[in-house]
């Protein structure tokens, strides 16, 4: 073992080296050489002469303590291992019976060494070559040698040996796991050759330069990822992650170069393609010009290295901004951007140019119809059957194309025109992956170019837009049965960002919501799904009705001071006078019909009145409301938005008696959340203000009223919500509104006793016994006895954890519905926070196995402090863990010491 490596491994004691004995028949040393003197603390001429018993033990067994004989009287000793008079190799396997022993030291300071013997013949007779070598310094060689066996058996990682001149002189792969053979059946095995003979030349280049600087600099190379394209499979795309370092002999001189690679193929180009995904989402569609959106998407799959050549083919129609006819042969497409990975200007005079007309057969024609993604991945065969074809030739085969793609740019069923791709060079051919990925950028683009034409559309694509980011019509829960109902505008300039969602909650509670984006067309509704989406988000957090709008709020003013107007600044968008009348002043009125010698979307000032999305969500209203279906209790709050209206058994039905706070952007007052009660069978309806324009009435109280009366009619005329929220539309809105109307309707129910349990348990470790019992016993009742160990752990963990953290009252309540919730709640308002132990900690496990064990948990704040719960599914059957179905006792068991 060389100085240096002593260097890096304390459990070597300076005391090291071989020592190398001869002895004769007689058993006693004739010659020495090596590490004597630091060895036995004698110099080799003292050491030359002496008994093999002298000098050696027999070493205590494994794990026994060292018991070394006395050294009595040497002279005995001397004269006994003459009196032997055995071979010596009998001596030496008398002495080290395992191949260890204790060599005796002047200092008294026995000394394990590892015992080797090799028999020899001299002129003299039989003697034997005896080598000791301290145990440390043989236990690490023998680990070296284990380390290098190891590495170079196991085939998971690729392990290389290369000499100065980069040779391969090792290898850890086998011949036949190197790849599939060459044209003559021979396997291109990389030892024995040079990088060159392995990989393409150009990856063989930047290979060779990396290992070059780490043999002649002996700076190592680290995780260093490039292309690696072999030989004899050029076609198969190959990325791996190269480390290296260089190897030196005994007296520090290079030797070599030791690599080691992993194949990171599938990684490499899983990131390239959600990188090149991300650069489509940020790059294509932000335009409402035609030739920009096909100018954006060829360069972004051009830039990516996705492809050498890009061009975008669109209909005459389209460009005109009209809805393009059925695609037949011979409709004529335009072709309006083209990308070289040669750089601009640089495409290729063969093919199609930019601004080029091009008249489609009935082949090609027939694919983009089909609505599928084609490609060939060899391009021999066509050049072969169109030799004779110059036209489709032109159209199809670049003379330094090798791969060939086209993708059908639809939109709403529509054929706009075709995306059209080339690889070129050493790219490797298009595949089926390539082919979904191409099929999704392309979805995207389509939406961005219709965008264009999209003017005298603009309404109707809203609506559209806006009923598909509306929740179900109906849900149906163990807490309330709800009926969404969205009535558009009667003219298309009112549809705008009105909305309402159902959101499920923990502990079987729903969060009903309601709200309007001010203003109108599709900045509204984008304005409206993103808060929707932020509504969603914050009700996951089980925040206070309050606080969710204060949180909303601070959402609404960050977006009105990042965002920036989406419509065409070339054209005079929102950033315009037009803009800012659209925003500040109001929405402006109904336009007049278009002009049809119109032809860009721009020169109609519509853009003028598009807004961006977070100035139209700054005085947005929205209301969020909680209910309990244990307690049949609301919480309820309101930015701006109208209260809801509450009709319950046997009592007359009114709004709810809440104020409202500011819209949201303001940035003024909190929100004041009011609770009621609202009990079994009661109907809650929310709306927004439109819908008393219809109504009777000349102040807001008198159209209040008078909805509280017709919605007491309809709840005690049908069962349903859905039923009375159309009975409520057909009296108070008998004519189309001119704004868009919402109704959500809850009708409530209650949990029954009998499926819900709970305790208050004081700050004693010793009440966790009685919640077990407690938590037993209520499983059997309810006949869930397949749940009840892991129940019983659930809460048990919950517990403790509140007793040794939270304060009193700790309770503890299990819910029966379509799941079992495990709750407990304490008085503390520290949030749990779920860590993995490590296996030294004495606890830390809790949350852990909460988490492991349930399909979900979570925490939320409470007036008194915070609640915990877990949820578990009730069929004994179901395993949506992908580890399988969890044993808590084995679960246990495996995690060690618990908290």
């Amino acid at each position: 073992m060389s100085a240096r490596t002593d260097l890096h491994d304390p459990a070597l004691t300076p005391r090291g080296g071989t020592a190398v004995l001869v002895v004769d028949r007689h058993g006693r040393v004739a010659m020495c050489a090596g590490a004597v003197r630091e060895l036995t603390g004698e110099p080799p001429e003292a050491v030359c002469g002496s008994a093999l018993a002298d000098l050696l033990t027999p070493a205590a067994p494994a794990g026994a303590p060292a018991s070394p004989e006395p050294p009595g009287d040497p002279a005995a000793d001397r004269t006994g291992g003459a009196r032997d008079g055995g071979p010596p190799e009998d001596t030496a396997r008398r002495l080290a019976p395992d191949g260890r022993a204790v060599l005796r030291r002047r200092d008294g300071e026995p000394l394990e060494v590892r015992v080797e013997t090799r028999r020899m013949r001299t002129t003299e007779g039989a003697a034997l070559l005896v080598e000791l070598v301290p145990v440390p310094v043989a236990d690490r060689r023998d680990e070296n040698e284990a380390l290098v066996r190891a590495l170079f058996e196991q085939t998971r990682v690729g392990l290389a040996i290369h000499d100065m001149n980069l040779l391969t002189t090792r290898l850890n792969h086998t011949p036949q796991s190197t790849g599939p053979p060459t044209e003559a059946g021979v396997h291109v095995y990389p030892v024995g050759r040079g990088i060159e003979e392995i990989l393409l030349p150009g990856d063989a280049a930047a290979v060779r330069e990396r290992l070059r600087r780490v043999a002649e600099t002996g700076e190592p190379l680290v995780d260093w990822v490039t292309t690696a394209r072999r030989r004899n499979a050029p076609e198969r795309e190959r990325t791996l992650s190269f480390s290296a370092f260089r190897l030196e002999d005994r007296q520090e001189r290079p030797m070599g170069v030791a690599v080691i690679f992993t194949d990171v193929t599938d990684q490499h180009v899983a990131r390239a393609r959600m990188e090149l995904l991300h650069a489509a989402a940020e790059r294509i569609g932000h335009s409402l010009d035609v030739t920009s959106v096909a100018g954006e998407l060829v360069e972004v799959l051009v830039s990516h290295g996705f492809a050498g050549l890009a061009a975008v083919d669109l209909s005459s129609r389209v460009l005109l901004g009209e809805e393009p006819e059925g695609f037949q042969p011979g409709a004529p497409l335009r072709r309006v951007a083209v990308a070289s990975a040669a750089g601009e200007g640089h495409w290729p005079s063969e093919i199609h140019p930019l601004d080029a007309t091009i008249r489609p057969r009935s082949l090609e024609t027939d694919k983009l119809r089909q609505g599928a993604v084609v490609f060939q991945s060899d391009l021999a065969d066509w050049r072969e059957d169109l030799a004779g074809d110059p036209e489709r030739s032109r159209l199809l085969l670049p003379s330094s194309a090798t791969s060939f793609m086209a993708a059908p740019l639809t939109a709403r069923g529509l054929v706009l025109g075709a995306l059209v791709l080339w690889r070129t060079g050493d790219q490797p051919p298009f595949g089926g992956s390539d082919a979904d990925l191409v099929e999704e950028i392309a979805s995207r683009a389509s939406l961005g170019l219709d965008n264009a034409r999209r003017y005298t559309r603009e309404r109707r694509t809203a609506e559209t837009l806006q009923r598909s980011l509306l929740p179900p019509a109906v849900t149906d829960t163990s807490a309330a049965r709800t009926a969404g109902i969205y009535r558009p505008a009667g003219m298309m300039e009112g549809i705008g960002g009105t909305w309402f969602d159902v959101i499920p909650l923990s502990s079987t509670r729903l969060a009903f919501v309601t709200g309007e984006v001010a203003g109108h067309g599709l900045g509204a509704t984008a304005a409206m799904g993103r808060l929707r989406t932020a509504v969603q988000t914050l009700a996951d957090l089980d925040l206070t009705p309050g606080e969710l709008l204060s949180h909303l709020d601070d959402i609404v003013l960050r977006l009105a001071d990042t965002e920036t107007p989406f419509a065409n600044p070339e054209e005079g968008g929102a950033g315009g006078a037009g803009g800012a009348a659209g925003t500040e002043e109001g929405p402006p009125g109904p336009p007049g019909p278009p002009d049809p010698g119109e032809s860009g979307p721009g020169e109609s000032g519509e853009e003028d009145r598009m807004q961006s999305v977070g100035r139209q969500v700054a005085g947005a209203t929205c209301l969020y409301c909680v209910y309990d279906p244990v307690t049949g209790r609301c919480a309820v709050a309101s930015a701006g938005h109208p209260p809801p209206v509450l009709a319950r058994s046997g009592e007359e039905a009114g709004a709810v008696r809440l104020t409202p706070g500011p819209p949201l952007g303001a940035g003024a007052l909190p929100f004041e959340s009011v609770e009621f009660d609202v009990g079994p069978d009661g109907l809650l309806v929310f709306y927004n203000d439109p819908l008393l324009a219809g109504g009777s009435g000349t102040t807001r109280e008198e159209r209040v009223a008078r909805l509280g009366a017709v919605v007491a009619e309809a709840a005690t005329r049908h069962s349903t919500p859905t039923g009375a929220g159309q009975e409520i539309l057909r009296r108070l809105l008998p004519e189309a509104p001119a704004d868009d109307v919402s109704l959500l309707l809850a009708r409530t129910r209650l949990l029954p006793d009998d499926t819900v349990a709970a305790w208050e348990f004081s700050v004693d470790p010793a009440e966790v016994a009685r919640a077990r019992v407690a938590v037993q016993e209520r499983m059997a009742a309810w006949d869930l006895g397949h749940l009840a160990d892991t129940t019983e752990l659930i809460a048990s963990e919950l517990l403790t954890n509140a007793i040794r953290y939270g304060g009193a009252p700790v309770g503890l309540r299990l819910i029966r519905d379509e799941t079992l919730i495990c709750e407990v709640s304490d008085s503390s308002q520290t949030q749990p926070r779920l860590r993995r132990a490590q296996l030294s900690d004495e606890g830390g496990r809790g949350l852990f196995l909460v988490a492991r064990l349930t399909h979900r948990w979570g925490s939320r704040y409470t007036d008194s402090g915070k609640t915990i719960w877990a949820e578990q599914s009730l069929d004994p059957q179901e395993a949506d863990d992908p580890l399988g179905p969890v044993d808590p006792l084995n679960l246990l068991e495996s995690l060690g010491p618990l908290e």
